[in-house]
């Protein structure tokens, strides 16, 4: 009898500690909810996005608690979604071109003898980045990573740093393998922009974060940045990004997957749970060495918002073992030039 009262007394603590966990995580939702003024449909959906939330926030909690690795994680806009709903947005599509592209690796390399190379750069500091944008369930990170690399070389060569439009290379770049909200690659928007004379403003044809299906004629002859080619950085050498990256912000594309990069927060992102399946695209505006350990990162500029990591950038292991670099980094980096 007393063995019983002890397993009944147990269990009814177990499930009272139950019940404050899971109020305790309803409190949490609704908050979040309150945060990013999300809406949903009906009980149904809300109580679906509940347990997908619960999971998440449990996820990033044991993270944190474990304390083993040079980053951390929060619970951002993102955390009521699964990662394969999430993925969708990821929209760089090297699988899809590896024989076009392996030709276009072979192409010439400006900066394979600079002899500068300093210890940090920040294109920020110098002027060359706009603020961070926000593609939000558009499938076009290709767009948002060719473009802040042409903002970037502009402002190198004119000294204008001037706010260009995403839209215009979602909506009319569609006559090769770039599809929009569907993704694309970083070459083939350098591409359009050589070959339409260099793009238009932001404000003048602004994101929609959505496929138009008409391409806005009248708006991009009002072009106010040009290139007039563009180059790939020799594969698998984090050495040969760095040169680049030393003259000018460069487009690359990396393996985003994954609860780890998806709910990033802070500090130097080492990527152990990434592959080399490259399908987002980004901009590497700097590198540099941590105050506190000496730690060697990449600086990366996103689109997913100035309210993911840190403010919108992620700082990423650099001069990593893997000739890949962490998450894929130096597998497919380009950059635009300005004869």
């Amino acid at each position: 009898m007393a063995l019983f009262i002890v397993l009944a007394t147990l269990s009814t603590r177990g499930a009272e500690s139950r019940s404050i966990d899971e109020q305790s995580m309803v409190s949490r939702h609704q908050d979040w909810i309150m945060q990013h003024d999300r809406v949903y449909s009906n009980d149904v959906e809300r109580l679906e996005r509940f347990n997908i939330f619960k999971e998440n926030v449990a996820y990033i909690d044991s993270f944190n608690a474990a304390g083993n690795k040079t980053y951390k994680l929060a619970i951002n806009k993102f955390a009521d979604l699964t990662n394969d709903e999430f993925n969708k947005r990821n929209g760089f599509l090297l699988s899809n071109n590896r024989v076009r592209d392996s030709k276009v690796m072979n192409s010439s390399f400006m900066y394979e003898n600079a002899s500068f190379m300093p210890t940090e750069v920040d294109w920020r500091k110098k002027g060359a980045v706009t603020p961070v944008k926000r593609q939000g369930n558009c499938g076009c990170c290709w767009a948002f990573s060719a473009v802040a690399a042409i903002e970037g070389i502009t402002q190198i060569k004119t000294g204008n740093l001037i706010n260009l439009s995403e839209q215009e290379l979602v909506d009319c770049d569609i006559y090769g393998p770039d599809k929009g909200c569907g993704g694309g690659l970083m070459s083939h928007a350098f591409e359009f922009a050589i070959n339409n004379g260099g793009l238009t403003s932001e404000s003048n044809y602004p994101y929609q974060g959505t496929d138009q299906d008409t391409c806005k004629q009248n708006l991009i002859t009002n072009n106010v940045a040009t290139i007039t080619g563009y180059e790939n950085v020799p594969p698998n050498s984090e050495s040969a990004l760095q040169q680049a990256v030393s003259y000018q912000p460069v487009s690359v594309a990396i393996d985003a997957d994954g609860s780890e990069f998806r709910f990033y927060s802070g500090g130097v992102y080492t990527g152990e749970s990434c592959s080399t399946n490259l399908n987002h695209g980004v901009t590497v505006v700097g590198y540099g060495v941590t105050e506190e350990d000496g730690t060697k990162y990449w600086l990366v500029k996103n689109s997913w918002g100035d309210n993911w990591g840190e403010e919108g950038y992620v700082r990423m292991a650099r001069d990593v073992e893997a000739q890949e670099g962490t998450c894929g980094i130096a597998m497919n980096a380009a950059y635009p030039t300005i004869a």
